[in-house]
């Protein structure tokens, strides 16, 4: 979402990051420290993991939540147990059917006595100041934006007054209950993350968490939950919220939430085997040493060359030994330059790297894909196999998308590396210079022979089935051409452009590709 807003500043105003911000903030406000709560192994979910954990010393036990229904039905299971707190984070938060569900499971936990702190970036709040405050009103709940916009300036004059300040966003996306159980991954809070909007499904990817892992997570929680960027919804709102609008809201959340009860999600909740599983302690955890890493909230108040704050920097030692195959999975891919340079020396040495991003067709940010198309061809003359969603995105539904962050039905969410089979990272993190150097990010690195594997067998088994395969021939007058094979109404087919996609499409993407701003993609 923001790459759009972004994009269209650039080429409308030259000279953006000469200008000085002129909005203002609250300042000298009462922003309370809170940290984790520690004594939180005789909950329900203490006592339910604490055996499991004794039996793996220094290992974290791990689920992975492929489909939308599953990812839902874990957290709102978790929350429906929670005891003494539930931490949220996410860099969208939607109002919507799945939001709406999620809200009120948050809700519930609250008047049962957790604490609940819910933190979220403010890209994605415009209107939503009442909803967060009448949720702030609750006692036992607390909501923080991260990086607001002022409260008093339009959003969009305020991304050119604050260039490199709110073009930087927290894209975090983490869930925690009772510093017992953690989710990450790729997944916002939104129908189109959990299947829940049959046009806009995103191919997503979370994992479960217990053990030490979910420490960590609680770590990174409390910084950022207490670092100078994060401001008490209340201290953004001139007006305080009133009994009345607290009531009304309440009220038409319970009428909505009645209203679904035959829902898929809500029965899932109900019926499903994993929610069954998680109540019953039967979850069956994959078992593996796990680093959470994450970009330090500093990052976004730092120079960008002050690499010490970066999630990449600890990344950085698992793409270095790497020494058979590597996997990506990226929906947003831009490798840069030096990025190419580094999968190429991979190639080039004997390790099999295979790629999975958005085709043009099934991406709705189109700056996007001109960033990475222009590494497409040195890429795969280096070996590199490169794969492509094999979707197909209307203009009209391109254009009522606009405004959410992903793409078309079935298009690649998920953010995802494999390391020889042995190790996996599942997370936030995309492979541009966006998510590389402006955003903060979070995941998870897993040392699991058996997820690797498993993951690693899905990419072999599915791949064909879901993405064109590029390959780069020469013709017979010696010129380069890219081909793009894949399955066509059941039968194998072969492009020699961006398949579904027409002359002025692919013009658009060119013209954009050469354009200075990729630093910003």
């Amino acid at each position: 979402m923001f790459k759009k807003y972004f994009i269209i500043i650039l080429m409308i105003v030259p000279g953006l990051s000469l200008l000085n911000g002129c909005s203002t903030l609250p300042k000298d406000f009462d922003r309370p420290l809170s940290y984790a709560y520690t004594d939180t192994d005789s909950t329900l979910l203490g006592s339910d993991f604490r055996e499991e954990i004794k039996v793996h010393p220094g290992q974290s036990g791990f689920l992975i939540l492929r489909n939308g229904l599953d990812a839902f039905v874990a957290r709102a299971v978790l929350a429906s147990e929670a005891e003494r707190s539930i931490d949220v984070q996410y860099y969208l938060y939607h109002n919507d059917l799945v939001g709406a569900l999620f809200t009120d499971q948050l809700l519930k936990a609250a008047d049962r006595g957790v604490r609940v702190r819910l933190l979220v970036d403010d890209m994605g709040l415009t209107g939503k100041d009442l909803g967060s405050a009448v949720l702030d009103s609750h006692p036992n709940m607390e909501v923080r934006i991260f990086n607001p916009f002022s409260r008093k300036t339009g959003r969009m004059l305020q991304f050119v007054t604050r260039m490199g300040s709110v073009t930087r966003r927290m894209h975090n996306k983490s869930f925690t209950v009772d510093n017992q159980a953690s989710i990450l991954g790729g997944r916002n809070i939104g129908n189109e993350y959990f299947e829940a909007d049959p046009d806009l499904a995103f191919a997503d990817l979370d994992v479960l968490a217990i053990g030490s892992v979910t420490k960590e997570v609680s770590t990174s929680f409390d910084k950022y939950w207490n670092s100078e960027l994060a401001y008490p919804v209340s201290v953004l709102n001139d007006k305080p919220v009133t009994p009345e609008q607290i009531g009304q809201k309440q009220q038409e959340l319970n009428e909505f939430v009645a209203q679904q009860a035959a829902s898929k999600y809500l029965q899932s909740l109900k019926n499903s085997s994993l929610a069954k599983d998680i109540r019953n302690n039967q979850v069956v955890f994959k078992w593996g040493e796990a680093d959470v890493i994450y970009d330090q909230p500093e990052k976004i108040l730092k120079d960008f060359d002050q690499t010490e704050y970066h999630l990449s920097t600890q990344l950085k030692p698992y793409w270095g030994n790497v020494e058979k195959e590597l996997i990506i999975f990226s929906p947003y891919f831009v490798p840069g330059k030096s990025g190419t340079a580094f999968l190429t020396q991979l190639a080039q040495r004997g390790v099999r790297v295979r790629i999975l991003t958005n085709s043009l067709s099934s991406n709705d940010v189109g700056i996007v894909h001109a960033g990475y198309s222009k590494y497409r061809k040195d890429l795969l003359r280096a070996g590199v196999e490169l794969y492509e969603m094999n979707r197909k995105l209307t203009r009209k539904q391109r254009k009522e998308k606009k405004g959410k962050e992903g793409s078309s039905k079935a298009s690649l969410h998920a953010k995802s590396f494999v390391f020889d089979r042995n190790k996996i990272f599942i997370g936030s993190l995309n492979l541009d210079p966006r998510a590389l150097v402006h955003n903060t990010e979070i995941g998870v690195v897993v040392s699991s022979k058996e997820i690797a594997v498993e993951m690693s067998d899905w990419f072999d088994e599915n791949i064909g089935k879901m993405a064109f395969r590029l390959e780069l021939i020469k013709g017979k007058n010696g010129m380069e051409q890219m081909l793009w094979h894949g399955v066509v109404d059941g039968k194998e087919h072969t492009f020699d452009v961006d398949p579904y996609t027409g002359f002025w499409r692919r013009f658009g993407i060119g013209f954009m590709s050469i354009l200075p701003i990729e630093s910003q993609l």
